[in-house]
């Protein structure tokens, strides 16, 4: 039987956080306030992001924002004589933690004065260095912030991420891989959505497909909606739900063109109708789920895991992913989902309307992709698995 973990105090470091929404914003949600229930002192520091108070709690984490780990702001500002700022504001945050651990969250990336900085403090404190990496990237500042910062240890979100840090020459000993959890409370079929349609009448008696991850070429909202239209000649009273979102970190600036894009593509083919389009609230996404009838999420990139494939699973809704990233580790094909190639808005299409006209296949799928997430995918699991990192480094 395992000894029980004594309370530690961790320190967190990532770009943005709730209202700043995403996937790894998410991530954080389900994970620091577990860690605090299981009896941890949990602070994070973050990017300021206007509308949010300096200094916050959220569900027992304490919060600091601060302007140097705002990426929006340091897209425009550049780096250049940051690194004195970074080590004052670092300094002072670590102080006043005194952190067991450093644990931060995609910062092999983005900027070399803030990895550098955690670098020397973790060294000079003691403090184990943990870097978690949600996402890899091809280029030069990824190569050097991921192999030659020396991270004690790096969780990566998908055997997918770790294939792809071991080759470019991480050590695979140094990294172990966690994928995500989730709140399957939060996300389930018992879920009363029918309020939803109070909001959003136009998806009232129409059959549902909801793509949940926000708005980008990279997401394949445009494969979904060229998909839409060989859909909809099989079924007609077909509604498609793509999620346009206001508070997200955009560095490269690309969001905004982005949905423009999607909102004239829809209108070329003459779908107005067919596609609802919002920036959804956080509490209104477990009944979109609920509400739909079969989620989609047809990334044209190498997608590092995507926290919606578990929010649908938890929902009990097969969901039609690309053989892409890590998503294959989670999406079975023909057994909580089916998975098509990237860019086949044509096969997407067929594996939607069979999963539309045919409940039982449908519901064979998303019991099995529940039963996934209660067996594997857990928010206990998620948390229990990570403080078995630090475990092992302490």
């Amino acid at each position: 039987m395992a000894k029980k973990m004594r309370p530690l105090k961790i320190a967190q470091f990532h770009w943005g956080f709730p209202p700043i929404i995403g996937g790894v914003e998410t991530h954080l949600t389900i994970l620091l306030p577990e860690m605090v229930r299981m009896g941890h002192k949990v602070d994070l520091l973050t990017g300021a992001t206007e509308g949010a108070r300096a200094v916050d709690k959220y569900k027992g984490v304490d919060v600091y924002r601060v302007p140097i780990m705002d990426l929006n702001w340091l897209a425009k500002r550049g780096l250049n004589g940051i690194l004195s700022e970074v080590e004052e504001v670092f300094t002072g945050f670590l102080k006043r933690a005194r952190p067991d651990i450093i644990h931060c969250h995609n910062m092999h990336y983005f900027s070399k004065p803030h990895a550098r900085t955690l670098e020397r403090i973790s060294k000079e404190s003691g403090a184990p260095l943990v870097l978690t990496a949600h996402n890899v990237w091809d280029d030069s500042l990824f190569l050097d912030l991921a192999r030659n910062i020396k991270w004690d240890q790096i969780i990566a979100v998908s055997h997918f991420i770790k294939r792809e840090l071991t080759g470019v020459g991480v050590p695979h000993k140094k990294i172990t891989t966690v994928h995500h959890g989730i709140d399957e409370s939060l996300y389930s079929p018992k879920i009363r959505y029918k309020s939803i349609f109070r909001k959003y009448p136009q998806l009232k008696g129409k059959k549902v497909i909801f793509h949940p991850a926000r708005m980008g070429l990279a997401k394949g909202c445009d494969v979904s909606i060229k998909a839409l239209r060989r859909i909809k000649e099989r079924i007609p009273d077909i509604m498609l739900i793509l999620a346009g979102t206001k508070n997200i970190i955009d560095w490269a600036q690309s969001q905004q063109k982005d949905i423009a894009y999607m909102v004239s593509l829809v209108d070329f083919f003459k779908m107005r109708n067919n596609v609802l389009i919002d920036s959804f609230e956080l509490t209104d996404m477990p009944k979109l789920y609920a509400a739909s009838d079969v989620c989609v999420y047809p990334s044209s990139a190498c997608e590092p895991f995507g926290l919606t494939m578990l929010e649908a699973l938890s929902s009990a809704k097969p969901m039609v992913v690309t053989e892409t990233g890590g998503m294959p580790e989670i999406i079975k094909d023909g057994i909580n989902g089916f998975v098509v190639p990237i860019k086949d808005f044509e096969a997407l299409a067929s594996r939607v309307i069979q999963l539309i006209s045919n409940n039982e296949l449908r519901d064979r799928l998303g019991y099995t992709g529940r039963q996934m997430v209660e067996q594997s995918y857990t928010k206990e699991i998620v948390t229990r698995n990570t403080l078995d990192v630090y475990r092992k480094l302490l």
